[in-house]
């Protein structure tokens, strides 16, 4: 017998070893492999959830009209508003209601489009694909020291570029707006520059494809008596704002874009002053395959070879043809997001840099943990730079 239960407990020893074995070779595989687990969401996010949203900007022939919604689902909603001239360059300011804070902001009274060549300056950050997450941003630009604790620019001459795919996918796409939209007064006033390029969800929204909006932007709408695409339609402030960025542009010798220069386009000759023109033209009109519509049009619309939807350079594109892109716009690095990466990475010889990471929600917890990712090139030196201000060069 107590042969038995001797044999009994080895044999139990043994079970216990291996499932513990399994389990932890089940978690590294697992965490090699698949997306992190959320756990721990703020109950308050939600798309019920309109706590002083806005401000949603109108344009009505002479003057503006500011609306704000307040008021709850169970309660009911309503509009406060006011009305002012164009001309009155009103302080305004964003709520975020997770944490009860907000910023401020000065309404400009004329909007121009963008340049998309610039001088070489001594330090660029880029980040990509926030997706509505206004807290991931904001968290991170703290941490790198492009913006104080109280949201004001301290990055001085030093450029940001905000590489396409802010909205969309999350609830907080409003106060990422208007938060880009205030850092870019500052940082002209220091001498520095945002760069916000488009990528295909600003493009989506303008166009009015909301499918990968949250429901909130819906009830949004609905609430300020809107059709959901009205939010972003050349009659409002924020849809106009929009229409003034590019897809595409230089900053010394580094080109971004949101998802890349196909090889099509260099065949073409399409400069980028060629395709941020056609891009703008095309801004608010869905795009779809016209009989007789222009080659460069096409390249530059379609989703297989434009610039806002390409995802050829993660696809073994040959490095001959990176090569030719590259000699073509004498850049000697291209900066894309969009196609989702493991960590902000070189690929190409390096010329390629990808930085869409999938960065996490500003208001859940994971397992494993998640770091939202931007790049930082100083010196021509690269660097993979995470929310916590840590630099690795790359």
């Amino acid at each position: 017998m107590k042969k038995i239960l001797k044999v009994f407990k080895v044999i139990s020893t043994i079970i216990g070893a291996a499932i513990l074995i399994f389990f932890f070779v089940g978690i590294f595989i697992w965490g090699l492999d698949f997306e992190p687990i959320e756990y721990e969401q703020n109950n308050l996010v939600s798309s019920k959830n309109l706590a002083n949203e806005g401000p949603f900007i109108f344009e009505k022939d002479s003057i503006y009209e500011i609306k704000y919604i307040q008021g709850t689902e169970e309660n009911g909603y309503d509009v406060e508003q006011k009305q002012i001239s164009k001309t009155g360059n009103p302080e305004l300011s964003a709520y975020y209601y997770l944490d009860n804070s907000s910023f401020s902001f000065v309404l400009k009274d004329s909007l121009i489009n963008e340049p998309y060549r610039y001088e070489s300056v001594e330090k660029i950050i880029a980040i990509s694909d926030i997706e509505s997450k206004y807290k991931t941003l904001r968290d991170f630009l703290i941490n790198n020291k492009v913006i104080d604790e109280n949201l004001n620019w301290i990055f001085g001459n030093g450029h940001l570029v905000l590489n396409g795919d802010f909205i969309d996918r999350d609830y907080f796409a409003t106060q990422v707006l208007w938060f880009i939209y205030k850092l870019e007064q500052e940082a002209e006033k220091a001498g520095g520059k945002v760069h916000f390029i488009l990528g295909n969800h600003e493009i989506m929204n303008i166009q009015g494809n909301h499918k990968y909006a949250k429901y909130k932007y819906e009830t949004v709408a609905r609430v300020l008596g809107v059709k959901q695409h009205q939010l972003y339609d050349t009659t409002t402030y924020l849809g106009k704002w929009l229409k003034t960025k590019n897809i595409v542009e230089q900053i010394g010798n580094y080109t971004f874009v949101h998802a890349g220069i196909s090889p099509e386009i260099v065949e073409n000759k399409i400069t980028i002053s060629e395709m941020n023109q056609i891009a703008r033209n095309n801004y608010a009109i869905p795009y779809y395959s016209k009989k007789d519509r222009p080659l460069k049009e096409k390249l530059i619309l379609s989703s297989q070879t434009s610039p806002y939807w390409y995802r050829g350079y993660f696809d073994e594109l040959e490095q001959e043809e990176i090569d030719k892109i590259l000699n073509f716009y004498q850049t000697s690095n291209i900066i894309v997001g969009h196609t989702i990466q493991d960590e902000v990475h070189r690929l190409s010889n390096g010329k390629i840099i990808g930085i869409d990471v999938a960065q996490p929600k500003g208001y859940t917890k994971y397992f494993p943990k998640v770091e939202s990712q931007g790049l930082l090139i100083e010196n021509n030196k690269f660097h993979r730079i995470n929310n916590q201000g840590k630099q690795t060069e790359i």
